[in-house]
């Protein structure tokens, strides 16, 4: 019998409502964009659609700027791994703008995120977000970014 060949599509990406880990709700899109005001709170990340993999594993990774938590160091990249669900699976891979550390403030959360998702040794997802201070963000998007 052939193996059946997984579909993987990226369906939203940018700014999400809220995401409650608890729910079996997925965050809502609420703006797509690669680039992110650096506001604490601020959702964002991508989902993706997952059909004909049932069972199969999944791992992901979020590689942050150099975020300095509250003991002064900086957080590795957050990683895990979770069995797609259903034959046709939604999956919310994001993040959330925090205040870790008082002295740095929302400084270490500027720059680069990228957010990668794997099956079977393979990038099948990816994405990265600019993470930028409010003037920045405020000059891109006035012109059209």
């Amino acid at each position: 019998m052939a193996k059946r060949t997984p579909i993987i599509e990226t369906t939203s990406y940018g700014i999400y409502s809220h995401w409650d880990a608890d729910s079996k709700d997925l965050p809502k899109i609420t703006q797509f964009t690669n680039t992110v005001t650096a506001e604490e709170g601020v959702e964002f990340g991508f989902i993706v659609n997952i059909k004909k993999a049932k069972g199969a594993l999944l791992n992901y990774c979020i590689y942050h700027p150099g975020i300095i938590n509250k003991k002064g160091k900086v957080l590795a990249p957050f990683d895990g791994e979770i069995y797609v669900r259903s034959n046709d699976w939604n999956f919310y891979l994001g993040d959330t703008i925090q205040l870790l550390h008082p002295i740095d403030g929302l400084e270490s959360n500027l720059g680069e995120w990228r957010m990668v998702l794997e099956m079977q040794g393979k990038v099948i997802a990816e994405k990265t977000f600019r993470v930028v201070g409010r003037d920045e963000a405020q000059f891109w998007k006035q012109r059209g970014f």
